[in-house]
């Protein structure tokens, strides 16, 4: 059996993992077990059976198990062990080894909205071996696994480090970005870069820093300064927008191109480099001739590699979020994005203006989703990249 499972909340909190807070497992009357896990907020989820030996699976996307003994919420005969862990990068696993055959009578995830938490509910049933054998079996399920396991080590193999991601909150200090009905874009995208620093982290396979900690003014000569002095691999700028006429709606995800797509993105890319102005930079003449050769030199390989990122951030926020703007891939003047040897992407997490995306990134879960679909992302990213350098090298 296989069940599957999601659900939001639109209360503010500031870690970007579900929290385990607690659990319990008891038998009850007619040959049931009640099983029960409050959690910080509600997450995607889902729950299978497997037999020989007879298991309860419940995976999440994603669930912090600090603190949790198996021993003290485990007072259930039926249920003769448990174990917790991180089943794979983004995604948790609780295993319950089973006594006897159960089968799954009853599983619910709800939340409370004033509060953001959530409680998951399961009620097992007695059953017999040879209808337990019939339901159990690991599922396949296009989309749960963004990245498959096999191809997560050899990108493993191929390194011989943590990847360096360096993260920019755009804005900050006395350039607060967008605003909308007392929430400003700076403070938001502070809050998502701890979340998303947070969820690489996780994985074990990167080093992250963030060119901002606080509400404070960074230039964006210096946000590129500070990438290239931490010998970064990859930079993400992090962005929400606002327009002043019309709808828009998702993400977003720019490279650099003096060009602009379309006049929107030139509006977009004069705003987001007004700091410029702000602090008193002026990139555009920070270089000699030579310098300007070595770097034009140097960004004929790293467009295309710039260009790859973007593309797999928009393919993992689609996989994890369902949805991208109807015009995800675009390309503008952004100052920040013009590291040479960089890989550089900016990221528009969403517009402000926009009713919906304005509750979605006040949303933990949502930003919980965002932040693993560029997790996913990036994890793509360097598998294909890693590919491609051996064949740079040769």
């Amino acid at each position: 059996m296989l069940v599957f499972g999601a659900t939001t909340s639109i209360a503010q909190q500031s870690g970007g993992l579900a929290r385990l807070q607690s659990a319990s497992m008891e038998d009850a009357r007619f040959g049931r077990t009640v099983i029960t896990l409050d959690l910080s907020q509600g997450v995607p989820w889902r729950l299978f059976t497997l037999d020989e030996p007879r298991r309860l699976v419940l995976d999440f996307r994603e669930v912090d198990w600090s603190g949790m003994i198996g021993e003290e919420v485990n007072s259930s005969d039926r249920i003769s062990a448990l174990r917790v862990g991180r089943f794979q990068p983004g995604w948790s696993r609780m295993v319950l080894e089973l006594a006897e055959p159960m089968a799954v009578e009853q599983a619910e995830l709800q939340t409370q909205p004033e509060t953001g938490l959530a409680r998951l509910a399961v009620t097992l049933r007695r059953s017999d071996d040879e209808s337990f054998a019939k339901t159990a079996g690991a599922p396949v399920s296009p989309g749960w696994q963004a990245i498959r396991p096999e191809a997560q080590v050899a990108a493993q193999a191929g390194q011989d480090g943590p990847l360096r991601v360096m993260l920019d909150p755009g804005h900050g200090g006395l350039d607060p970005g967008a605003e909308r009905t007392g929430i400003n874009e700076a403070d938001l995208m502070l809050q998502f870069a701890f979340e998303l620093r947070e969820a690489l982290l996780r994985t074990g396979r990167y080093e992250v820093f963030l060119t901002r900690e606080a509400d404070v003014f960074v230039s964006l000569e210096a946000r590129v300064a500070m990438a290239q002095q931490a010998n970064a691999d990859l930079f993400v700028s992090l962005h929400a927008d606002a327009i002043a006429a019309g709808v828009a709606h998702g993400a977003t995800v720019y490279v650099l191109d003096e060009e602009a797509s379309d006049e929107a993105s030139a509006a977009l890319a004069e705003r987001h480099d007004r700091d410029n102005l702000l602090g008193g930079v002026d990139l555009s003449g920070a270089d000699d001739q030579v310098a300007q050769v070595l770097m034009e030199i140097a960004r004929l390989d790293n467009t295309p590699r710039s260009a790859a990122l973007a593309r797999h951030l928009v393919n993992g926020i689609r996989n994890a979020l369902g949805h991208v703007h109807k015009r995800p891939l675009r390309k503008a003047g952004f100052s920040v994005l013009k590291a040479a040897d960089i890989p550089s992407v900016l990221v528009e997490l969403g517009f402000l203006s926009t009713q919906q995306d304005l509750k979605n990134l006040q949303d933990p879960a949502w930003r919980a989703g965002m932040a693993a679909g560029i997790r996913d992302g990036i994890e793509a990213w360097s598998i294909e990249d890693e590919a491609l350098s051996r064949l740079r090298r040769q």
